[in-house]
C-alpha cells in the first residue's frame, strides 16, 4: 500500500472518465489496507437541505443544499464538520475536521459543530484498489485549503485545485470539458 492519503485530495484526471467522478475532488477521510473512504466535494445538488433532511440543517449554514459525497450508499447521510468539541468525532480527518460519531445526540452535535456540510452517500474503494487507481494515474493527489471545504459554490474546485498545484496542472485546469470543442 502507498502512504496513507487521509486528509488529502484525490483531483480527478482528465482521463477519468467515470461519470460518477469526471472532473470530482475528493476528500480522502480514511485510506489503509483495508480500503478508502472519501467524500466528493464539488457535486452539490439542487435539493436544499430543509426538504431533504431538516433536522440535520441545523449543522449546516441556512440554505445550504444537499451535496452528493459518491455513488455509494446514496441513500444514506454523511456529515463532515468543523469541531469545536473533537470528542464528538467518530473520525478526524484532519486537525478539527472530520465525521462525528453515530452515538452522538443531534442537540450534542449542534453545541459541538462550528459549521457542516451534509453529503449523500460517499465514495469507497476496496483494499489495494485507490492504490491501483493511483498507479494507473487515475488521480492526481492534492493538498487541502481548508476553506475549499466549505466555499459556497463548489463548482469550481477541479481547476482550482488544479491551478494551485502550477505547472503543467495549471494548463489542465483550463482546459474544456470538450477538448473537441476548443
Amino acid at each position: 500500500m502507498l502512504d496513507s492519503l487521509q486528509g488529502k485530495l484525490l483531483i480527478a484526471a482528465p482521463s477519468l472518465i467515470d461519470p460518477n467522478f469526471v472532473r470530482s475532488v475528493v476528500l480522502i477521510a480514511a485510506h489503509s489496507d483495508e480500503g478508502a473512504l472519501g467524500l466528493v466535494l464539488n457535486r452539490p445538488l439542487d435539493t436544499p437541505l430543509a426538504v431533504l433532511a431538516p433536522v440535520l440543517e441545523q449543522l449546516a449554514e441556512p440554505g445550504a443544499v444537499l451535496h452528493c459525497g459518491g455513488p455509494v450508499a446514496p441513500e444514506s447521510a454523511v456529515v463532515l464538520a468543523e469541531f469545536a468539541d473533537p470528542s464528538l468525532a467518530a473520525l478526524l480527518i484532519m486537525g478539527d475536521v472530520g465525521l462525528p460519531s453515530a452515538s452522538c445526540e443531534l442537540s450534542d452535535l449542534e453545541a459541538g459543530v462550528r459549521r457542516a456540510r451534509v453529503f449523500a452517500g460517499h465514495s469507497g474503494w476496496g483494499p489495494g484498489q485507490l492504490d491501483s487507481e493511483l498507479e494507473h494515474e487515475a488521480w492526481i493527489v492534492g493538498q487541502l485549503a481548508q476553506d475549499e471545504l466549505w466555499l459556497a459554490d463548489s463548482t469550481l474546485l477541479w481547476s482550482t485545485t488544479l491551478s494551485r498545484k502550477g505547472g503543467a496542472y495549471a494548463l489542465l485546469a483550463r482546459m474544456p470539458s470538450d477538448p473537441s470543442v476548443n
